[in-house]
């Protein structure tokens, strides 16, 4: 489900991606449920793609949200966490204890919180599974579908 959660440069929040074409993108906000066109020069990111830096390697942001949820019992982050940095890298501590210390800044751990609690907010499902494009489920039904036209 993340791959169709979006954050674009430049606009508060979270935006559900609804349809694209070569010219534009709609999207809808999580916030406010209005639809508006994202145009090609716009920066989107989708939350999909994101990565938090650890001390091996790196973990996606699914993950980080499933470790957060656990961690809050499936609630909202409370606002204590947000109160000041040295709260929010405490917060992060106890969700990620191998989280990389020079690469995770604090308005990093901020974006997460308020993209989490926005998901929460909007009963978004992170944890659901997507289909890889590409992969040998969709070439196999790719295949099915192509053996019974002929």
């Amino acid at each position: 489900m993340l791959k169709k959660i979006l954050s674009i440069a430049g606009k508060p929040g979270l935006y559900k991606l609804v349809s694209t074409s070569k010219t534009l993108t709609l999207v809808e906000s999580l916030i406010d449920k209005k639809r508006i066109p994202i145009y090609p020069q716009e920066k989107i990111v989708s939350l999909g793609e994101i990565a938090i830096y650890t001390m091996e390697d790196e973990i996606p942001l699914k993950d980080v949200f499933t470790k957060i949820k656990e961690n809050e019992n499936g609630g909202k982050i409370a606002d204590e966490h947000k109160s000041n940095n040295k709260k929010l890298f405490s917060f992060f501590e106890t969700v990620l204890p191998t989280y990389d210390k020079e690469k995770v800044y604090a308005s990093d751990i901020k974006k997460i919180v308020n993209w989490y609690n926005l998901l929460i907010e909007n009963n978004i499902d992170f944890e659901v599974e997507e289909p890889i494009e590409g992969s040998d489920a969709d070439k196999d039904e790719e295949n099915a579908e192509e053996s019974t036209k002929k």
